[in-house]
């Protein structure tokens, strides 16, 4: 027996990196899953983004450990898309129990030279989508009288970060956005957290394309990156698996959190140790 056997989880940005984490994470514990991603390329994003074969690839991987998992090609950025999402898992498996809302994108630019399509493609993703996909699941699970709702934020969400205004800016209100809805939805059944992450090793940091954009240096090297990014922890890492978000996920879904809402869960290798309380 699972702990989350009987339960739906619905991810953005389900192709790969941290969303496929989570989705064999949940499935590991007897979950549904849906997963959705929009293949494509906001044109100020310098890396490539998930793939069709890769969120195929994804719901094989949950299949191979004996649980069902829809696949959905859907933009964040797109309300309606975004509802139509929710309505064919819901259709197809029956409920929706837990929305982890993951979908994200990085670049990189001073504000003063920042242009208005990079701040757009960031903000419009990594906030105005996580907003779209916490709204649009919010009807199934009031009426369900239940759900567990984890949104994605960053270690930028309780800091400023150079050459990241936008990221930073996205994910800070990703942070007053959970503990707004917390609120509203608190006597519903219905948790909403963020979890906090620094670097994770996932294809958004680690592509040739962004090591040239965040790490000194003409042609900068995953070593060199390891370097830059573990500078900061207390514990001496460069970054940390996308399967230690996945353990926050799980953590904040299940019942040992039910009384946790409107809360921030960092996992950043002790680097938050040196923010105030």
């Amino acid at each position: 027996m699972g702990r989350f056997d009987g339960r739906v989880v619905f991810i953005s940005g389900g192709a790969r990196g941290q969303g496929r984490s989570h989705a064999l994470r949940f499935a590991s514990e007897g979950a549904d899953v849906a997963i959705f991603d929009a293949p494509g390329q906001p044109g100020s994003i310098v890396y490539p983004l998930g793939t069709r074969e890769e969120l195929a690839e994804t719901a094989k991987l949950v299949e191979d450990l004996g649980r069902r998992c829809v696949t959905i090609v859907a933009d964040v950025r797109d309300p309606a898309q975004v509802d139509r999402a929710v309505t064919e898992t819901v259709g197809e498996l029956g409920r929706l129990d837990f929305c982890l809302a993951n979908a994200a994108v990085l670049s990189k630019s001073p504000i003063a030279r920042m242009t208005d399509n990079t701040w757009r493609d960031v903000i419009d993703i990594n906030l105005t989508g996580v907003f779209n996909t916490l709204r649009a699941v919010l009807p199934t699970m009031v009426e369900q009288r239940f759900g567990r709702i984890v949104a994605t934020s960053s270690l930028a969400g309780r800091t400023g970060q150079p050459y990241l205004g936008h990221y930073a800016a996205a994910k800070w209100g990703v942070i007053g956005l959970v503990k707004t809805l917390a609120l509203e939805v608190a006597a519903q059944g219905i948790t909403v957290n963020a979890v906090l992450p620094t670097s994770v090793d996932t294809p958004m940091i680690l592509s040739r394309e962004m090591l040239r954009e965040m790490v000194p240096g003409e042609n900068p090297t995953v070593a060199d990156a390891a370097a830059a990014y573990g500078s900061s922890h207390a514990i001496p890492v460069p970054w940390v698996e996308a399967a230690d978000i996945s353990g926050a996920m799980a953590y904040l879904c299940s019942d040992d959190a039910r009384y946790v809402t409107g809360e921030t869960l960092s996992v950043t290798a002790g680097a938050m140790a040196r923010n105030s309380a």
